[in-house]
């Protein structure tokens, strides 16, 4: 258990960073912050601890605001949606150890190490760099990205960092270890005018996407 909640801390801390760094759009930012309380509520219930409860958008519901038999049918849909993840992670071991593969044990989680040390692209402004791991065959990403801030002169932006940018994509369980494959995606996004001209620097801070480029893990 402490392992499990200590994989749960992690994607916490990464998802804080992500939303503190304000470069998500507003659409991402309000979908991860589902996924921030989602998890916490999630982490609550394995500990025993009390349920909070929240509305569709994962604000804390106010006694004060709201009527007791609307927070008592918010508390009830939210402990069923928790104890269907549960269920769902306790049919996916039974499966998992039916087909004869004890090696990935429930109490296992995985880790991909990568070590970022260069990117050569003739962008002429600044750029972010999105990693994240990717499923071809759904067709969906199953990670959170990995940020790293590029600067127009070909050196990361926290030149602090120069020879030291890595990060640890976690919390990678079973069923994500018998995909058929997995990809190490890098999506580039320009930040910068609408244009490279002088005379468009009042467009200047706007993102957008300018490449991608893409490797299999497995």
């Amino acid at each position: 258990q402490f392992r499990h909640v200590q994989q749960l801390t992690y994607s916490l801390i990464e998802w804080r960073s992500q939303i503190l760094s304000g470069t998500l759009p507003k659409d991402e930012l309000a979908e991860l912050k589902k996924k921030v309380t989602a998890k916490i509520d999630y982490g609550n219930r394995i500990l025993g601890l009390d349920l909070v409860v929240r509305d569709d958008n994962g604000n804390i519901l106010d006694p004060d605001e709201t009527s007791t038999i609307s927070l008592f049918k918010a508390h009830e849909t939210a402990s069923k949606r928790i104890d269907e993840r549960i269920q769902e992670e306790k049919s996916l071991q039974q499966s998992l150890d039916l087909r004869g593969q004890p090696i990935f044990n429930s109490t296992h989680t995985y880790s991909l190490y990568v070590n970022f040390k260069n990117f050569v692209c003739n962008i002429g402004e600044d750029a972010e760099l999105l990693m994240s791991l990717y499923d071809p065959d759904l067709s969906k990403f199953i990670s959170e990205n990995y940020l790293v801030r590029w600067g127009s002169n070909g050196m990361p932006k926290e030149i602090e960092k120069l020879n030291n940018l890595q990060a640890v994509f976690t919390d990678l369980s079973s069923s994500d270890l018998i995909r058929p494959r997995i990809s190490l995606v890098c999506q580039i996004v320009r930040v910068g005018h609408m244009e490279l001209k002088d005379g468009k620097k009042h467009t200047c801070g706007l993102r957008r996407p300018f490449g991608v480029a893409g490797g299999h893990w497995l």
